[in-house]
């Protein structure tokens, strides 16, 4: 990522210093809390992409630092919401806000941070703007709601699949792009190639993201291995081993599944059977794909250094787990 931080570095600390200004609040726990989650980590890859798209589309106003605040306003408050529904205990290598602070307040705080979000979104008085976050908002809820009704689903197709992706993880990172090609002033099919390149960059982070779940070591990941399967998510990875195994691996692994907690062995059968289908180079392969037509939409944009940062993040994302 050095392309993008060298082009973005400056407003990026300054993002960090209006998640401050924006956090005040008369109720000490939600400065606590809302500081404890945004300082916890995390690559920023959704400011990011509002910066980068910006600068692509020649914006040079002071408008984009404190959108960029609210684009992860907006995750971090999903994430604290996220934890209390899948009874998370780690988050980015730390415990989580609800292990510390209990359900009530992290949900609480996420809903003042939604909450806050919106003041600003009207604050910014573009209603194009507070439009493409607002749907994005709603999407976001849908696609929770679709994961939830997914849960446990050995027959999830893949249409199926990369629907919750998109409106769960995908879009957020498309209305980034957007909101970024707005305050450009770009011309309609200009702003659609960049919201098309955050759609497609966010499904390549989410089947990059599934695949940790089944190799990566604990403390590299930040949350628990395994984790995705002891909640019932049916992942790009199972998925492709669900399509491929006999009937008797499909009812071991059924039978993992529907298991409220997992032992080391039931991992253990899941994960030889992930590994022996080829389930994660299938959706690395994926991933590829997506990133490949990232690369195409932003053909529509001329040669720049904020091009060339927005194809390196795009390539950081399928190699971040190396």
């Amino acid at each position: 990522m050095d392309a993008a931080l060298a082009l973005i570095g400056e407003d990026l600390k300054n993002v960090e210093l209006q998640f401050k200004k924006d956090l005040e609040s008369n109720v000490p726990l939600i400065r606590k809390v809302g500081e404890y989650v945004l300082s916890s980590g995390g690559k920023r890859i959704r400011p990011a992409l509002l910066l980068l798209a910006a600068n692509l589309c020649g914006y040079r106003g002071d408008r984009h630092v404190p959108l960029a605040s609210v684009v992860e306003f907006i995750h971090t408050a999903t994430l604290l919401h996220d934890d209390v529904v899948d009874n998370a205990n780690l988050r980015r290598g730390l415990a989580s806000a609800n292990t510390l602070w209990g359900n009530e307040a992290s949900v609480l705080v996420g809903d003042f941070l939604f909450s806050k979000s919106f003041s600003l979104m009207v604050a910014d008085g573009d209603l194009r703007v507070l439009k493409v976050l607002a749907d994005a908002t709603t999407m976001i809820a849908e696609g929770e709601v679709l994961q939830l009704v997914c849960t446990s689903d050995l027959d999830i197709t893949v249409d199926r699949y990369i629907e919750v992706v998109r409106s769960k993880t995908a879009i957020l990172l498309a209305a980034a792009c957007e909101v970024g090609a707005i305050l450009g002033e770009v011309p309609v099919r200009l702003r659609e190639a960049m919201a098309a390149y955050g759609m497609e960059l966010g499904i390549a982070f989410q089947l990059m993201d599934d695949t940790l779940d089944y190799t990566a070591k604990e403390a590299e990941f930040g949350k628990s291995i395994g984790h995705d399967l002891e909640e019932g998510k049916i992942t790009l990875p199972l998925i492709h081993t669900l399509r491929s195994c006999t009937e008797a691996e499909r009812e071991t692994i059924a039978a993992v599944v529907e298991k409220e907690e997992l032992t080391d062995q039931d991992f253990a059968a899941v994960f030889e059977l992930v590994h022996r289908y080829g389930g994660i180079e299938h959706t690395v392969e994926k991933a590829r794909e997506h990133v490949a037509l990232c690369r195409k939409h932003l053909e529509a944009f001329p040669p720049s250094g904020a091009r060339d940062a927005l194809v390196e993040l795009a390539e950081y994302v399928v190699t971040r787990v190396k």
